[in-house]
Order: C-alpha cells, then sequence, then structure tokens
C-alpha cells in the first residue's frame, strides 16, 4: 500500500496551518522568521507563536500558524526559512 495516497489531504485554503522552525539560539531569531512568515501570510496572528529554547540554550524553536494558501506557498516558504543560516530545521 502506498502510505502516499492515503495521506490525508489538505484543503487550502487551511487556517492555522502550523510550521515550527529550529534554528540557531541567536538574537532576534524570532523577528527574523515572524517577518519572513509574515511575508507568506500577512494576517500571521503572533499572539499563537510559541518559542522554546533547547536545554543548553543552543537552539530556538519556534511553531506559528499560518493561512496555507496551496502547496506553492508551503515550498516557497519553506525554501526560503532554509536559505536562512540561522534556520537547521522546518516541520
Amino acid at each position: 500500500m502506498n502510505k502516499a495516497k492515503d495521506a490525508p489531504k489538505i484543503e487550502f485554503p487551511c487556517a492555522n496551518y502550523p510550521i515550527k522552525v529550529i534554528g540557531q539560539c541567536i538574537a532576534g531569531y524570532d523577528a527574523i522568521i515572524i517577518e519572513l512568515m509574515r511575508r507568506y501570510d500577512p494576517s500571521l496572528d503572533v499572539s499563537k507563536v510559541h518559542a522554546k529554547d533547547s536545554a543548553k540554550g543552543t537552539f530556538r524553536s519556534i511553531t506559528l500558524y499560518i493561512t496555507a494558501t496551496g502547496i506553492d506557498q508551503l515550498e516557497k516558504l519553506n525554501a526560503e526559512l532554509m536559505s536562512l543560516e540561522c534556520v537547521k530545521m522546518v516541520m
């Protein structure tokens, strides 16, 4: 059985689509990520943003909820996030 075919389909637009970005814990990390995300979703609600440092303070994860408008938007967003030197992973 092909698991990709069995995966649930996302219906666009999809409100409250979670994106978790993990990167180096540097000054202004949250602001950098939020600014980039706003280019893809100008209505981004920063009150829903959740950020957490790793136990040793080396890395920081930030979870944001956007309105996903399509696969193209998500692929471009992922590529732009991964192009940032401070970002290590996008989920």
